[in-house]
C-alpha cells in the first residue's frame, strides 16, 4: 500500500479537502477491499478521462479502500482500452438488438462526432451494463475470497493444536 500521508496530500486529491482524512479509506479489511473492488472496478468502464479522479470520490463516498479503488481503475488503460471498449459496444449492441451494425472506426474527428448518434447508444448502455456486472462480481469474489481465506486460516491453526 501506498504511504496514505503522501496519497492524502497529493495535489488532485485536494479538492476532497478533510474527506480524505477519513481511517476507513486507509485501512484494508474484508468491507473496505470488497467495497474498493466495486468502485474501481465501475468506474475502469466509464468512458471518460480523469477516470481515477471519479473512483478517488467513490471510494470517499463510500468509505472503501481509496489506494485500491483508484488503481483498480488502470484496468482500461491506453492498452487494454480499445479491446474492452470494444467488447463493451458489442455488449451494447446485442442488448439493443443491432447484431448487423458494421464497426468501422477511423481516428479522425468528423468520425468521432458522427459515430456518437450511431454508436453512442449501444457504447454507453454496454459501459454501464459491463460496469455493473464488473463491479458486482468484483464486491462478491473478493468478499468470498477474503472468507474463504479466513476460514482456510482458521482450519489451518486448529489442526495446528491439535
Amino acid at each position: 500500500m501506498p504511504d496514505h500521508a503522501k496519497i492524502r496530500n497529493h495535489k488532485h486529491l485536494k479538492i476532497f479537502g478533510s474527506l480524505v482524512h477519513e481511517p476507513n479509506l486507509w485501512c484494508l479489511n474484508r468491507r473496505s477491499a470488497a467495497g474498493a473492488f466495486a468502485v474501481g472496478l465501475f468506474f475502469a468502464f466509464v468512458p471518460v478521462p480523469f477516470q481515477m479522479l471519479l473512483a478517488a470520490g467513490g471510494a470517499i463516498l463510500f468509505r472503501v479502500n481509496l489506494p485500491l479503488s483508484v488503481a483498480l481503475v488502470w484496468l482500461t488503460n491506453p492498452v487494454t482500452m480499445p479491446p474492452i471498449f470494444y467488447g463493451v459496444y458489442k455488449v451494447g449492441s446485442l442488448i439493443l438488438g443491432r447484431h448487423g451494425d458494421k464497426f468501422h472506426f477511423e481516428p479522425t474527428w468528423d468520425w468521432l462526432v458522427g459515430s456518437i448518434e450511431t454508436v453512442g447508444p449501444a457504447f454507453l448502455l454496454g459501459c454501464l451494463v459491463c460496469a455493473s456486472v464488473a463491479s458486482l462480481i468484483g464486491y462478491f469474489g473478493i468478499s468470498w475470497l477474503w472468507r474463504y481465506s479466513v476460514a482456510k486460516s482458521w482450519q489451518k491453526r486448529k489442526e495446528q493444536r491439535r
